[in-house]
């Protein structure tokens, strides 16, 4: 049981846990609903002032979630899933973290949440078999600890000359005014075209009085074709909830597409066909457009004929030509985060919309009045950072992680990071990661990936407190095979193919690892067969 207040600094006991989990969003508190169910004794730190994670951060305009909203949902409870109406086809973040606030208050999950702590270290022990956290608000010791820290948590900001000279407000989209901006009357640069500008770049530019985009990669997006939620089709979903959760999650991705997936060559197909099976799916809009056909993420030839379909669609929506020609992509589509769109394209069809290419030749600096790019200065009045995130690992190195003899997670994870499963990480004993490299994560609907991964840690750590096991590590081996495995997975594919964020690539200096692994099922049996199999590549002690 829980000792002392948590305050540590103070002259008090640290507080002693069973299990620490950090981060509240929606890992975090299902772990905690979890554990809490199974009798241990838990507790999660957040640094933010209440839940959401994800959702609690990136307010910016037009933020939106990129799976249909009936699957992005919990499935733990059953009442759960028929008491809580979407209204959209797509939820916005306000819905959605009204969700989060729901199953928060639902569960009366906020009474074993200690928030605004922020972790500062993390140290195994090995004489007392514990982890011992460091945090601005105090120390907790536990037997084991839970990272449900995020994949797209810490913001990445790029480093330009005379940032701090702006006269201006900044903003990063991952990390928005809780209180909203007000862009009315100004003049606005977006730095960056990736998946949160597709979403905020049209409604920023209904607002303001001229908007300057600052482009390095052209991005391919489809229409994500946004709607109310036909009441019909939320009963059907409610009706039969368990055969859906059932067929979602033995899909690929863990969702289910509007169209039947398939599964032949997009390059075999007459010019007839293939035009119409993209145009329907086009048409039907969001990530059953990636389904048409098996191969598009596999087939060079294949892929190319789907992403000039993408090329073609820009150069019929945007009117003037060379401002489509600057908005087309020419890498291989959907090696990136594929993103979906409302009205992205048709918004450069504005005349106060402008577009910056910085691709040959980069930003230069920021200046007092605005950005200066090949020695011309565009000015504005606020610049709003669409940089995207440190993925995956960014959160977690920022902890200062220490496991047995005092190595630190990023020396360990010097030549890229390193994980068994995803879950587990040699020479950390007792730590476990939700949705970590190595796991499907990004390449999935996440919150089924975080049910399935917070089901497989439950189970873990209720087998070793029944066979009373006081450590579970990851073996090097073990490790070695799965990042070799998921890097084999990877390259059947071409995802490596792009410099992502998948890749690290968008970070200066990070080691180029591809980090999520493809394929949902498969994952999800290999995890089972690891556990029947008294936790095979974990050593037990």
């Amino acid at each position: 049981m829980s000792t002392g207040d948590g305050v540590g600094s103070n002259g008090h006991e640290p507080s002693v846990y069973d299990v620490v989990v950090v981060g509240a969003g929606f890992a975090g508190m299902y772990t905690l609903y979890t554990l809490r169910g199974l009798g241990f004794d838990a507790v999660v730190v957040e640094r933010a002032d209440d839940v959401g994670g994800t959702w609690y951060w990136n307010r910016y305009p037009g933020a939106r979630c990129d799976v249909e909203s009936m699957q992005y949902s919990y499935s733990f409870d059953p009442e759960l899933e028929q008491e809580w109406e979407w209204s959209e086809r797509y939820s916005g973040q306000p819905e959605i973290l009204r969700y989060a606030n729901h199953v928060a208050d639902r569960y009366d999950l906020r009474r074993d949440i200690h928030f605004e702590t922020t972790v500062q270290r993390v140290d195994w022990h090995d004489d007392a078999c514990r982890w011992v956290l460091q945090t601005d608000r105090g120390t907790y010791r536990a037997r084991f600890v839970v990272m449900a820290t995020g994949c797209l948590s810490t913001t990445n900001v790029p480093r330009f000359d005379g940032a701090e000279t702006f006269a201006g407000p900044t903003f990063h989209t991952g990390n928005w005014p809780h209180e909203g901006v007000e862009f009315s009357g100004l003049s606005v640069g977006v730095i960056g075209t990736g998946s949160s500008a597709v979403q905020a770049i049209p409604v920023i530019a209904a607002e303001c009085r001229e908007l300057t985009v600052f482009q390095r990669t052209p991005n391919y997006t489809v229409p994500a074709r946004n709607q109310p939620l036909d009441p019909d089709e939320q009963a059907h979903w409610k009706q039969n909830y368990r055969e859906l959760r059932a067929e979602m999650f033995a899909q690929r991705a863990a969702m289910i597409q509007r169209l039947p997936d398939i599964e032949d060559a997009a390059k075999d197909l007459s010019e007839q066909e293939f035009n119409e099976r993209m145009e329907e799916r086009w048409g039907v809009g969001g990530f059953t457009f990636y389904r048409a056909f098996g191969d598009i993420v596999l087939d060079a030839e294949s892929n190319e004929r789907v992403a000039q379909f993408v090329r073609d669609k820009i150069g019929e929506v945007v009117d003037d030509p060379e401002m489509a020609a600057k908005l087309t992509p020419h890498n291989t589509i959907a090696c990136k985060r594929p993103c979906l769109d409302t009205n992205y394209y048709e918004t450069f069809n504005q005349p106060h919309v402008h577009l910056v290419d910085v691709s040959e030749t980069p930003i230069e600096r920021i200046s007092p009045a605005g950005v200066v790019v090949d020695g011309q200065e565009y000015p504005v009045d606020a610049i709003v950072y669409a940089t995207g995130f440190d993925a995956m690992t960014g959160t977690l190195l920022r902890m200062n992680i220490t496991g047995r003899g005092g190595v630190r997670l990023a020396d360990h994870w010097d030549a890229g990071p390193r994980t068994y499963l995803g879950l587990g990480v040699a020479g950390f004993p007792n730590m476990f990661t939700v949705s970590g490299p190595g796991s499907p994560s990004v390449l999935s609907n996440m919150i089924p990936s975080i049910e399935q991964h917070v089901d497989w840690i439950a189970r873990c750590l209720t087998d070793l407190r029944e066979r009373s096991t006081t450590t579970i590590e990851a073996e090097p081996d073990a490790e070695a095979y799965w990042v070799d495995h998921v890097n084999a997975v990877a390259d059947l594919t071409l995802y490596p193919t792009c410099n992502s964020w998948y890749l690290g690539a968008n970070i200066p200096g990070k080691t180029r690892v591809f980090m999520p692994l493809p394929g949902f099922p498969p994952y999800v049996e290999i995890c089972e067969d690891v556990a029947s199999d008294n936790y095979r590549g974990f050593a037990l002690a």
